[in-house]
Parts: structure tokens; C-alpha cells; sequence
């Protein structure tokens, strides 16, 4: 299983419509768009879960592709990396 990182989406998608451009290349198991806190609006980037084989043709298919007027980013999601919090010292 591998988690797939989609960037510069619209801000108007939602998360049938990231399920069904995948869907288009093998089974989706997941979408989890990222919204902000505070005001609910999605963030502009979320992640898609599938299978290795499926997953690897949907990033070679998709990056750079065109998707509500934007050039979206796909590819292989890294761990976040924790940062230090800021402590305003």
C-alpha cells in the first residue's frame, strides 16, 4: 500500500472527485484532503491510498496533469518531518 501525495489542487475539489481521477488508474482505498483548522477551506493538498502497482501508474499518469485549471503535483508521500515548535523566545 502506498500513500500518494497530491498537491496544488483546486480549492473547489472535493474528495469524490480526487477518488474518481485515481479510480481511473486501479482500486483507491482512501482520500483525505487537508483543510484548514480554523476556517474548514481546503488547504490546496491531500493524499490518496492504493495499491503499490496502482499507485506508482496513477503518479506516473497524473503529475503534472492539468485538474480544475492547475497543474497538479503527485507523488510518493514522505513522513512529515517534526519541527520545532516555535516557543517566541
Amino acid at each position: 500500500m502506498k500513500n500518494i501525495y497530491v498537491g496544488n489542487l483546486p480549492f473547489s475539489t472535493n474528495e469524490d472527485e480526487i477518488r474518481e481521477l485515481f479510480a481511473a488508474h486501479g482500486t483507491v482505498n482512501a482520500v483525505n484532503l487537508i483543510t484548514d483548522r480554523v476556517t474548514g477551506r481546503l488547504r490546496g493538498f491531500g493524499f490518496v491510498e492504493m495499491e503499490d502497482a496502482d499507485a506508482d501508474n496513477a503518479m506516473k499518469a497524473l503529475d503534472g496533469q492539468e485538474f480544475g485549471g492547475r497543474t497538479l503535483k503527485v507523488n510518493e508521500a514522505r513522513e512529515r518531518q517534526e519541527r520545532p515548535r516555535d516557543r517566541g523566545w
